[in-house]
């Protein structure tokens, strides 16, 4: 145990040092495992036998296919098309332009999975359109940064693949489990809009309001994406197919509907496709580096030590919960979102398994504090990315406004403990 300690130690100075997350983690992974087992050698090919076992499974190859999807909807200008329909619904409320780029931050984080991807584009389609029409540079930059994070929950998420990967649960299960938090959340989001603009009504004037064959004009160019995404987590639900052959359909489909709308050149394709190659091999080298990781902390005990100090001390499972969640809370303000799943979800996994805790309400509960880390400070990616495309905006303004959608995602953790079916009643009917 007090070598797990010391190997936690080394690892968080290491990646404030700047040291990429996936050599930190396989650096100190396969030192640790030697000197707890008294050789290199072993070590090594523990090293080599994890990548290669895992590297090659045919259920990683979700990852590069839900990636590609992704990539190409992001280069094909769907958030635009998703940012005009929503506004054209909604943009006429006060703070209705705010509403809109949650809604349509929410759709566009679905099809590609990607947070940060999301506020960036947002930053570009909906912060000028906003700006224009005399919001608030807070609450402006505030909705950008919040909807992107419905990308962290609502499927097909990145972080459920890692959670999936890391604890051995179906994948598919948990993109299912997101779909109803990520809908309660995006609700809460729509509230935080409307709390704020009653405070400071000057901070999100109403726009101008569109007729009924606008509305329905909209429809049309994001209707071919939307049925792609019912097509992809329905299938999952209903068991046509699993989550790797529904990333198949997903990038094929993406690709086609692009082909078909006269949007996908031969160089945004190749553009895509370098992309994937380049964000895959920088996710399976984090994935290895998690997995040599946590074989170093379960051969050290520290999840053992951990439920015989639980068990000493006698304290209920929701107790444990909350104080694991009160951690992520805390590791969220320093470490950012992929981080901080990767090295506790090894260390805690085991604990609340042992407890009888569900682990798919649990890893929607991680997720969810993982959402809220990316707009959290100091170290907020969604906000940190949105600073840097808008260098206008101060970095303090914009964590003024994120402050209500972080209190909307406490209210909506607190539901989400309260009621554990709200994320397992879908997963288990499938």
């Amino acid at each position: 145990m007090t070598i797990a300690l010391i190997g936690f130690a080394i690892l968080f100075i290491l990646l404030f040092l700047g040291l990429p997350v996936g050599i930190g983690m396989l650096l100190i992974g396969t030192t640790g495992f030697a000197w707890i087992i008294g050789g290199l050698d072993p070590a090594l090919q523990l090293l080599a036998r994890t990548a290669w076992t895992n590297t090659t499974l045919y259920s990683m190859s979700v990852l590069p296919l839900f990636i590609l999807m992704g990539d190409v909807i992001g280069r094909t200008g769907i958030g635009g098309d998703l940012y005009r329909c929503a506004n054209a619904f909604v943009g006429h409320w006060r703070g209705g332009l705010a509403v809109a780029t949650v809604g349509a931050s929410g759709g566009f984080a679905a099809v590609t999975g990607s947070s940060l991807a999301t506020a960036a584009s947002m930053s570009q389609i909906a912060y000028p359109e906003m700006k224009r029409h005399g919001y608030s540079d807070s609450l402006a930059a505030g909705a950008i940064a919040a909807g992107g994070t419905l990308g962290v929950l609502i499927p097909p998420s990145v972080v459920f693949v890692f959670y999936g990967i890391l604890t051995g649960n179906d994948i598919g299960m948990l993109f299912v489990a997101g779909i109803l938090p990520g809908l309660i959340g995006l609700l809460l989001y729509v509230g935080a809009v409307a709390v704020s603009v009653r405070l400071k009504p000057s901070s999100g004037p109403a726009g101008e309001k569109s007729n009924w064959a606008q509305r329905l004009s909209s429809l049309r160019p994001v209707s071919a994406v939307a049925a792609l995404f019912l097509l992809v987590i329905g299938g999952i639900y209903l068991g046509a197919f699993t989550a790797t052959e529904a990333a198949g359909i997903g990038a094929g489909g993406a690709i086609l509907i692009a082909f078909l709308k006269g949007r996908l050149p031969w160089h945004v394709l190749r553009a895509s496709l370098l992309e994937t190659a380049f964000t895959t091999t920088v996710l399976f080298t984090v994935i290895v580096g998690a997995l040599v990781f946590g074989n170093f902390i379960n051969v050290s005990g520290l999840p053992r030590e951990l439920s015989s100090l639980i068990t000493q001390f006698e304290l209920s499972p929701l107790w444990v919960l909350a104080c694991i969640l009160a951690i992520y809370m805390v590791l969220g303000c320093v470490l950012e979102s992929t981080s901080m799943v990767l090295l506790t979800v090894p260390v805690f996994y085991p604990v609340v398994t042992s407890l009888g805790i569900d682990p798919i309400w649990f890893g929607v509960l991680v997720v969810c504090m993982v959402e809220v880390s990316m707009i959290t400070p100091p170290i907020g990616m969604n906000v940190i990315l949105i600073n840097s495309l808008l260098p206008s905006v101060p970095l303090q303004r914009i964590f003024a406004g994120v402050a209500a959608f972080v209190l909307a995602d406490v209210i909506r953790l607190i539901i989400l403990i309260a009621f554990p079916q709200i994320s397992t009643w879908l997963p288990y009917l499938m």
